[in-house]
């Protein structure tokens, strides 16, 4: 064990990571936008629903996946503070083959896995089909849009968070512009959408590999003694599947509150998906100032830095509270007439004016939840994050089951609940955590 190092951490190194994640992240619902607008220029509303719901589907499927961005970077960060500039690389090869040997299993499962998931969305037959269309083109860029998680985890743990932007910022684009030309030019339908997603996945890991080989110390070659440490294989096994199973709750809370708001009805079902905007957009900042969480308390985690680690859970909650606060004006300010812009329907705006205050609520209590997360994966404290999510689920569905008379208001608030439980209980958590990891401090 290395001597503890102090790193300094101030609000200049949380915005060098925070600021280009947030602006990456900004660019991302963009893809969405522009595929749903060029199949909807074919007034076909078969293919439409196919691929909004393909989309969900591949949404749900790679976020439970999103553990490789996450490992990679707090290792890498955790890494990059104890001063072992080999390990770093050795743990970008790592992650390539782990997001290889998944994205392999899925395009092997591709049939009994569309069977059982389009089963499970009990869509109509023209729907389906389109839908099927588009997965079975698109699954086949699942090792490249896992091992692009790991170039972005990489570049972002060693605080390269400018190209790790750059990168997220040209797949999207590419995505983009094949999907028009695809689709609108060339006329390809619902599979020239699918196909953009793979050239933009396959283009992007390309990039990705290049610029990871210029920072990469020594290059890829990795002996492979080192790459298969008995070790350190079971940590990241043990640290990917809590992060999993974490993601996993969280996924289900969100079908589970889409699920009930489209038994309430179509026009609360859209009222619910215009909010859900708001929340997009708020969360946009918030995991930005995560994935700043996740850097610098890797880092500091690695130096046994423990002033800087908490210097850098003070500033990321501190920074995550200021942000949220504004976008919570901000949303109070200008939500009816934002609502009015996002739909035309009466009904509709009637609906979601009347929800609007959940939404101007949510970013206080968002701040704990996502900085929360962020600093629990920085120290890979990834059980008890685990843990603390399952019963965050538990309350959540425990908020729902004793509100549930009030309706549509019952279920935003139970979503609040959720919200104020995960950040509630990590940060409850955290003090003997932090004493443990920590011991002399």
């Amino acid at each position: 064990m290395h001597a503890p190092v102090h790193l300094g951490i101030g609000s200049r190194q949380v915005f060098a990571i925070a600021g280009p994640a947030m602006v990456a992240n900004l660019t991302t619902p963009l893809i969405g936008v522009v595929s749903t607008t060029a199949i909807g220029r074919l007034d076909d509303a078969a293919l439409l629903g196919g691929v909004a719901m393909a989309s969900v589907i591949f949404d749900c499927l790679f976020w439970l996946f999103g553990f490789l961005r996450m490992s990679t970077l707090a290792f890498t960060a955790q890494a990059l503070g104890a001063g072992e500039t080999r390990e770093q690389t050795v743990i970008l090869v790592r992650g390539f083959i782990v997001a290889g040997l998944i994205g392999a299993t899925l395009i092997v499962l591709q049939l009994p896995l569309a069977t059982a998931l389009f089963d499970l969305m009990g869509g109509s037959e023209g729907v389906t089909r389109a839908a099927k269309t588009y997965f079975m083109i698109r699954i086949w860029s699942s090792p490249f849009a896992f091992a692009n998680y790991v170039v972005l985890g990489w570049l972002v743990g060693q605080a390269r968070a400018n190209p790790a932007l750059l990168l997220q910022v040209v797949i999207n684009l590419i995505n983009m512009a094949a999907t028009i030309l695809l689709v609108l030019v060339y006329d390809t339908g619902i599979a020239g959408a699918a196909i953009a997603a793979l050239l933009s996945e396959t283009i992007g890991f390309v990039l990705g590999v290049i610029v990871c080989r210029r920072y990469a110390d020594g290059g890829f070659a990795v002996p492979l003694a080192t790459l298969l440490d008995r070790a350190k294989l079971m940590r990241l096994l043990a640290v990917n599947s809590d992060i999993m199973i974490r993601t996993a709750a969280l996924i289900a809370v969100f079908l589970f509150f889409t699920a009930k708001g489209a038994r309430a009805g179509d026009v609360t079902l859209a009222a619910n998906s215009v909010l859900n905007n708001f929340l997009l957009v708020s969360a946009f900042f918030l995991d930005g100032l995560a994935n700043a969480a996740q850097q610098l308390c890797g880092r500091t985690f690695g130096a046994r830095d423990s002033r800087g680690f908490a210097d850098s859970t003070r500033l990321v909650l501190l920074w995550g509270l200021g942000f949220a606060l504004v976008v919570a004006v901000l949303f109070a300010l200008f939500g009816p007439n934002l609502i009015n812009v996002m739909t035309a329907s009466e009904d509709v705006r009637r609906a979601a004016r009347e929800f609007l205050p959940f939404i101007v609520v949510a970013p206080i209590p968002g701040v704990f939840a996502f900085g929360f997360d962020g600093i629990y994966v920085g120290a890979t404290w990834a059980r008890e994050m685990r843990n603390l999510m399952l019963l965050s689920f538990t309350t959540f569905l425990g908020a729902w089951w004793a509100l549930q008379s009030f309706g549509n208001a019952g279920l935003w608030s139970a979503l609040i609940a959720f919200y104020v439980a995960r950040g509630g209980l990590q940060g409850a958590r955290y003090p003997a955590l932090y004493r443990a990891t920590f011991p002399k401090s």
